[in-house]
């Protein structure tokens, strides 16, 4: 075949023994990670507003990378079906629609294979140009694409050119065998997750490296990943960090696969992804572990109260509640939740079950109720107003030094 020559990197081997100690244990945290979010106790609303905002993000992610445009913001109103654009732009909320009804399509299969023994669901060329088809779906291509059909002319990408048009159905199908070869099995099972990690960077990079659509092939790489990430067992919101990774690290993708074709080795980005995956993972953690925090704090403030009796209780639960809901500000990303400060002017204001409770009552009652939230010790005064004491939670926190 002509590829032989004109793209020599495409041989279909991977040697981890070449691979660095730091990615190797980058690799380790990464599954140990993804393991902890997987098995997260959260409510059942903060799981799925945590999902619902992973997705938008690899969704806005993954196009976003291609050059759409549309905030955050705007891609959960493409989600939620509210956002209304112009003529001009509506086809950058079908590129979000298209990618979430992949994520929707893969995530179904995947789901009817739910307790199977072996639940790694083989990625095939049909597969692949199913991929393609869904991502480009009502879009505007050129007239030499046809979603979900290898292409039949050469391509250019930046500095790199796409495998000759006559190779790319048989490098597809050989790229699709390799994935399902024991290449990326193990018989440990502590390997599992790491082996998938690779296995889902090493399928992007081929991909990109074959080009075989005339359009969306990044998009369609990336769901490749998605998909083999899935299979492997990972969290869904998981499996959206490293389109994340590529978009805030756009130049450095680009910049990593073009490294990649001049040296003829994956292992640099693999490497690369690795990193930005652990990355990603932590900062997810640390949402999750706010969302954790603020509903362990929420439980503790029941608890302290007790049976509620009479209407000066319900009152101070209601302030209290009302203080910590607009106090603690989750983290993103940053570590620990921070703490708003309440200025005692809007402290009647902060829900309007809130300004029920006080309407008509003297200042003086406040003043009782915040003084019994303190000496509970559910409160906190300080010079720009009050929040919660929610560090009482933190049993195992180490004290801060001096």
């Amino acid at each position: 075949m002509t590829y032989a020559r004109t793209h020599p990197w495409l041989t279909f081997t991977l040697d981890l023994r070449e691979l660095s100690y730091r990615t190797w244990m980058l690799l380790g945290e990464a599954a140990s990670k993804c393991e902890h979010v997987r098995w997260a106790l959260l409510r059942p609303d903060a799981a799925h507003e945590l999902l619902r905002v992973y997705l938008v993000r690899g969704a806005l992610a993954t196009t976003a990378i291609e050059g759409n445009t549309l905030s955050e913001e705007e891609a959960r109103g493409v989600a939620d079906g509210t956002l209304r654009l112009p003529p001009s732009q509506q086809y950058l909320a079908r590129e979000i629609e298209n990618v979430l009804a992949a994520f929707n399509e893969i995530a179904d299969e995947v789901l009817a294979h739910d307790g199977e023994a072996d639940a790694d669901i083989p990625l095939t060329v049909e597969k692949v140009k199913r991929y393609n088809e869904l991502v480009l779906h009502g879009l505007d291509v050129g007239e030499d694409v046809e979603p979900g059909e290898i292409r039949t002319h050469s391509v250019v990408v930046g500095t790199h050119r796409g495998a000759p048009a006559a190779d790319c159905e048989a490098l597809l199908a050989r790229l699709c065998a390799w994935l399902g070869s024991d290449a990326f099995r193990s018989d440990d099972p502590q390997l599992r997750l790491p082996l998938a990690i690779v296995k889902a960077t090493i399928a992007h990079l081929y991909l990109a490296w074959i080009h075989p659509f005339g359009d969306g092939n990044g998009r369609t790489a990336r769901l490749m990943e998605l998909q083999i990430l899935l299979s492997a067992g990972f969290a869904k919101p998981t499996t959206q960090l490293l389109s994340n990774h590529y978009n805030r690290t756009r130049s450095e993708y680009y910049r990593q696969l073009a490294a990649a074709s001049r040296t003829a080795s994956p292992l640099a980005f693999l490497g690369y992804a690795v990193e930005g995956l652990v990355d990603e993972l932590r900062a997810q953690l640390d949402r999750i572990w706010s969302m954790q925090y603020a509903d362990r704090w929420e439980q503790f403030v029941y608890e302290t109260f007790g049976e509620i009796k009479g209407t000066a209780e319900r009152r101070r639960l209601r302030l209290v509640k009302d203080v910590s809901r607009a106090s603690i500000v989750p983290a993103d990303g940053v570590g620990f939740p921070t703490l708003k400060p309440i200025a005692r002017g809007e402290l009647r204001h902060l829900s309007p079950q809130l300004a029920e409770l006080y309407a008509g009552m003297a200042d003086r009652t406040l003043t009782r109720d915040l003084d019994e939230l303190l000496r509970r010790d559910l409160i906190e005064r300080r010079p720009e107003g009050y929040v919660p004491a929610s560090d009482r939670v933190l049993a195992f926190m180490a004290p801060a030094r001096e």
